[in-house]
């Protein structure tokens, strides 16, 4: 069995410690600076306050702090943090992988766009290490999870992709379970582009719920389901034609990376929340002050591709080729009023 340490004591990081600890590993869960109050918990109780879930004895928690103690002897590292904690990371993992170069995977999902054009984030963590660790080719960890239901051990798919396939498969066996079951893909870019771009989607199909409760209706089998649908198909249209203008394999858009991806992002978590209360008739700034202060990565993305479109280092693809993102730049990141062009969709 392995040591592993899980950087980062989010939600996500912490489910991630389930099926580590079934396996019978020897699991190190360090908080980030953000998380000092869930190390605390962790260690009081062995509950994560928002989990709300006991995590085996194999499992210890440390804070930020003493992530070099505690991580020195470990065989690989798991990175739990957000898109906007992946410098952080570097920063922090840096010494430890100068002495001793080691296989990392990576929760964090996202883009970035730099001067050479769009980058994965696991690409972009390699360059933050830079020179102390220039061989690192991290491993993504993508796919449909929930981190409550994994937590739960609700039988759950995620695609590993890396640069390095036999740090992929190695990631792979030790994270394998009867209800955890990773699945290996080369294709890099192709499922990191859909792991960040199912957020910004997810938050126009959520668009839905809203608008069905400004009506006056109750989530049921009667609803907005026909809108959400006709904005689900264009969003995977729209995800296809970005993937491989980016490089990346349109096959991932039509598994666990892509669609199924964004079927889970629909059905629940902050983007949902944050699309629903834009279908409820709020603009965005008003929106983001009912999230108390909730980091909102499909406003990252939709940054992230605003920009790059700006650019043109997007492949191509402009405004004109992708309506549906482009509405949901001008509604999420300008305040601009729902008024979702469906006719643009599928022309007849």
């Amino acid at each position: 069995m392995a040591k592993l340490a899980v950087v980062g004591a989010g939600m996500m990081g912490t489910a991630l410690c389930v099926p580590l600890a079934d396996r019978g590993h020897d699991v190190r869960l360090i908080g980030t600076p953000l998380d000092a109050g869930s190390v605390r918990t962790l260690r009081d109780s062995r509950r994560h306050p928002r989990l709300d879930l006991e995590l085996s004895d194999v499992v210890r928690a440390y804070p930020s702090a003493e992530l070099e103690g505690a991580a020195e002897d470990v065989d690989a590292f798991v990175l739990g943090v957000s898109s906007a904690g992946v410098g952080w990371a570097a920063g922090a993992l840096a010494p430890l992988l100068a002495r001793r170069p080691r296989p990392i995977a990576m929760l964090s999902k996202g883009l970035e766009l730099a001067p050479d054009g769009v980058r994965v984030l696991s690409d972009a963590f390699a360059v933050a290490l830079g020179r102390a660790s220039p061989a690192c080719h991290p491993v993504a960890i993508c796919g449909p999870c929930i981190a409550g239901e994994l937590a739960r051990r609700v039988p759950t798919l995620v695609v590993l992709s890396g640069h390095d396939e036999p740090s992929a498969r190695a990631f792979a066996s030790w994270f394998t379970t009867a209800y955890y079951l990773p699945r290996v893909s080369t294709d890099v870019r192709g499922v990191q582009i859909c792991a960040a771009l199912k957020n910004a989607y997810a938050m126009g199909v959520a668009l839905g719920v809203g608008l069905h409760e400004r009506a006056g209706g109750e989530r049921g089998s009667v609803a907005m389901h026909n809108y959400e649908a006709a904005i689900f198909a264009r969003a995977v249209v729209e995800m296809g034609a970005i993937v491989g203008a980016l490089g990346g394999d349109v096959a991932s858009v039509w598994g666990l990376a892509g669609s199924g991806d964004l079927t889970v992002t629909c059905n629940g978590g902050r983007t949902g929340r944050f699309g629903a209360l834009l279908g409820r008739g709020y603009r965005a700034s008003e929106a983001r002050a009912q999230m108390d202060g909730a980091t909102l990565e499909c406003l990252e993305v939709l940054a992230v591709l605003e920009r790059a479109i700006d650019r043109r280092a997007l492949g191509g693809l402009g405004r004109a080729d992708l309506p549906l993102l482009s509405h949901l730049i001008d509604v999420g990141l300008h305040d601009a009023a729902l008024a979702m062009p469906l006719e643009e969709f599928f022309p007849a």
